[in-house]
This record gives C-alpha cells, structure tokens and sequence, in this order.
C-alpha cells in the first residue's frame, strides 16, 4: 500500500466523482481508476461504488477513509514541524471558512497577511460552519472559523466577531414599518434559509421552536447576496448577521431587529494536542490583532 493511493482515495471520497476527483489531482481517470482498483485488490474489499454519476463510499471503504485522513494528517503534520525550521521563508497554511463569512472579514486580512509574508501560502477553503469544526477535528484543516458555541474540551476558541442577527424583509412587507419584530410574529412567513450544514440552520432553528413553531423554508441557500435577493424580489424572509444586513442595504429590502437578543459569534478553533505549524500560529496572530 502506498500513500498516494490513500491521497487519491481521500480525493475520491472528498469530491464522489472519479472525474472531479482525478481533475483535483491533475492525472488521467484511468490511473486514478487503476490506483483505486490496485488498492482494492491489495485489501480484498470494495472501497467505492461506482455509477454513472457518483463514487460513494462502501462500509468497507469508510473505515479505510477514517485512517486515511488520520495518515495525512500525520503526513501534513510533519511537513508542517520540517516547514518550520525555515522560519517562514515558506510554508503554508490550510483554514476552513464558511462561504457566508469569508468574503465579509477576510479579503483585507489576507491581503494584508500575504504582503507581510509573501512565502506563505494561505489554502482557503469554504464549507459550512458545521462542516469546518469536523474537518479542523479531523485534521484536514489548522485553522477554522466557525459559530459559537464551539465544544471548548476538543478545540482551542479564539472569539473574533459578534453581532446582532437582523429580520430583512421586502419593502413592501407587512412587517416592513416594524422597528422590532418579535420571532412569534413570523410564524407564518416562508423563510430563504440556510443549508444544515451551516451552523446558523440549527441556531435559528432553535430559536424558532422556542417561539413555538417550526419554520417554514421556501429555500435554501449558502450565499448570503442570493438570500437578500430573493427577499428584494419578495419571495420570503431571512435572518442574518448585521454586517451582511448592511452590505444588502436596497430600498426594496427593510431591516428590522429582532425582539429576542439572537447573537452571532464567530471564533478562530484549532484542535486541541495538535500540532500548529509557525506558518500557522503567526497567521492566527494576525487575526487575532486584527480589526474585523
């Protein structure tokens, strides 16, 4: 068994797709198809089931993805302490940003970050807030930006941001001449929402059943000017964080504040008994003074 058969592994199950997955890689689908089948062969069990349109992960094949990413992690660990020892004049750092937190804070940072050390490479990469704390967990992230609460027992938190979360409504609205709008009141709208793996569904969720009710959700969206569009053109409501409100700021759209004190905080995790690379710690030090 060689490791790169687990890195492509790893790139099929990641991306479902034998075609994706050998485009991430640069190589051709028949030598990626060949290293999977090899690596097969030499455990004598189906690791991914192959259709038309996707490549899912057998039973079997799950156990091996869990040592898999334990390995690399290991691998990339290593890399990450060798790296240090050129006190930056290279090195990279790999974070998780949730998409609807990325371009908010983050573009001015990283500008900034990439002239003070222009041999670091900083490797973004966007999923869902639940999804970052999972991958920070599993290794394939350094660094993560995700909402509070964060379990404290497995991860460092560094809190960064908090604001108010904000009704936006169409101008023409019923609610549109509110100043405060209690949660109770929105029990019949249709909701533009976000997707489950983002840390806000299950957060507002939550504050929703507390107001007795369970939203009603006309869509489902990653991306916050598409959420604040579709409420432009009247198609239901949304909640979200103040900053964003004020980037959707139209005269066909109203923001209005919300009667319950509905938070959003946003912290910088790294896994606790983890290894953080210099390349690392220094970009978390950057944050961490920096003025979002």
């Amino acid at each position: 068994m060689e490791l790169r058969q687990l890195k492509v592994f790893l790139e099929v199950a990641k991306h479902k797709s034998m075609t994706r997955a050998a485009e991430s890689m640069h190589i051709s689908q028949p030598a990626l198809s060949k290293s999977i089948m090899a690596l097969e062969e030499e455990l004598g069990m189906k690791l991914i089931i192959r259709t038309n349109k996707t490549s899912d992960v057998t039973d079997a094949g799950k156990v091996v993805l869990e040592y898999a990413q334990k390995m690399n992690s290991l691998l990339a660990e290593m890399n990450s302490t060798l790296n240090d020892m050129t006190n930056l004049n290279r090195g990279e750092v790999n974070i998780g940003l949730p998409p609807i937190i990325g371009g908010l804070f983050f573009p001015k940072i990283m500008a900034k970050f990439h002239r003070a050390y222009p041999n670091v490479q900083l490797n973004i990469t966007e999923y869902g807030g639940a999804r970052v704390v999972k991958s920070v967990e599993e290794g394939e992230f350094e660094l993560g930006v995700a909402v509070m609460p964060i379990d404290e027992q497995e991860f460092h938190v560094y809190p960064i941001v908090e604001e108010e979360m904000k009704l936006l409504v169409n101008a023409e609205h019923r609610l549109a001449g509110r100043h405060v709008v209690d949660l109770k009141d929105l029990k019949d709208e249709e909701f533009i929402f976000y997707h489950e793996e983002f840390a806000l569904n299950k957060i507002m969720r939550n504050h929703f059943i507390e107001a007795g009710f369970e939203p009603k959700i006309l869509f489902k969206s990653s991306q916050w000017d598409l959420m604040t569009e579709m409420v432009a053109a009247n198609l239901g409501v949304t909640i979200l964080p103040a900053s964003i409100c004020n980037r959707a700021a139209s005269p066909d759209i109203k923001m209005i504040s919300l009667k319950q004190d509905i938070m959003w905080s946003l912290a910088v995790i790294t896994k606790k008994n983890r290894y953080l690379s210099n390349a690392g710690r220094t970009f978390l030090e950057f944050i961490l003074k920096a003025s979002l």
